[in-house]
């Protein structure tokens, strides 16, 4: 930029030097200024102009972009709403307040600051309006989908580098698939927890399949998965917000994960995520969640190793997702799929 600058500058002196050999001059009756020393002040003050114009944009939009996705859907208002913020690969990432103001500001579950490491590589940091987190499905979703979006990647094997571990992205023209951490059962909840936990709900335990048990399973975030029987359950549940937050603490998760097994067979499952600990009432498409998910209902032999899964989220929100799993050809990596589409593109005064 500053090449720039003293490109206009020299350029104008160069015109004023010309215009002096000119014979003919226009002498403007005002306080005895000529047209030349005018003409050069004017230019020589366009140059600054351009200068502070480069250098303003340096400072705002070349450092950071920012956009509003949609998770998990194919169309814009429907899925997941994520923010994306993708950094210039030079400048290192922002202080923390700013990124939770960012996320707070953009009030979506989550927002994901990206940086671009190398060709493959990416460094993805989590916000909530209120915490960094260590990782988010359907926001790094989001991500790849906006840099394939934005021709920043083309179809092919990335590595996203996370609080969670790094992480294989695989990136084709349908769908956007990323790998989990290792799935692991962190908890079993025994009989008078379990009536603690429903109770969260406004449930009781006859509302609760008689073969399946609440567990904390991990793939990246810790989340407690709760059986349902009938989806009309699931989807009519009131939650007491203080007792989920307070049950959260406890366990120390980020929130809970409710499903119900499709009847009828064109979803593995419905489901619904709470997680107000966090910030979030209800969110309505969750990556990880659904990995967590798919290792539970493969330990109950309910799904194979060779199964590719459609969860169905946020109908109770009016943004219904689909959110994709399967599992690697190792038989123990977890991957969820999808895409999203880009609503917004924002810029930062």
């Amino acid at each position: 930029y500053f090449l720039k600058f003293l490109f206009s500058f020299f350029t104008s002196l160069i015109s004023y030097k010309l215009m002096q050999k000119t014979p003919h001059y226009v002498i403007l009756d005002f306080n005895t200024i000529s047209f030349l020393p005018q003409f050069f002040i004017s230019l020589f003050l366009l140059s600054v102009k351009i200068f502070l114009k480069c250098y303003n944009k340096k400072q705002g939009d070349d450092i950071m972009r920012i956009f509003v996705c949609d998770a998990f859907s194919s169309e814009v208002f429907k899925g997941n709403q994520a923010g994306v913020v993708i950094l210039d690969e030079k400048e290192n990432f922002p202080d923390e307040n700013f990124m939770k103001n960012i996320a707070a500001e953009l009030k979506h579950s989550e927002t994901a600051f990206v940086k671009k490491i190398d060709n493959k590589i990416f460094k993805i940091r989590y916000f909530t309006p209120t915490d960094e987190v260590e990782l988010c499905g359907h926001a790094t979703i989001s991500v790849f989908s906006t840099l394939r979006s934005l021709k920043i990647i083309d179809s092919g094997k990335y590595i996203a580098e996370t609080l969670a571990g790094s992480l294989e992205i695989i990136v084709d023209k349908d769908f956007i698939w990323m790998d989990m951490s290792l799935p692991k059962v962190e908890y079993i909840f025994n009989s008078d927890e379990i009536k603690e936990l429903y109770s969260a709900f406004n449930l009781d335990l006859s509302q609760a399949p008689k073969s399946l048990v609440p567990k904390i399973v991990n793939t990246g975030l810790s989340d407690i998965i709760i059986p349902i029987e009938d989806k009309e359950v699931l989807d009519s549940f009131i939650m007491n917000k203080e007792k989920v937050i307070e049950l959260s603490k406890k366990y120390n998760v980020v929130g809970a994960h409710l499903f119900s097994l499709d009847k009828e067979k064109n979803f593995t499952a419905f489901c619904r995520n709470i997680a107000p600990l966090v910030g979030i009432d209800e969110e309505c498409a969750t990556g990880t969640s659904n990995g967590a998910l798919t290792h539970y209902l493969k330990e109950y032999n309910i799904i194979s190793v060779k199964d590719i899964n459609r969860f169905r989220q946020g109908e109770a929100m009016q943004r219904a997702s689909t959110i994709l799993s399967r599992y690697k050809e190792d038989g123990v990596t977890i991957q969820v799929g999808g895409n999203a589409v880009i609503s917004f593109e924002c810029k930062l005064y």
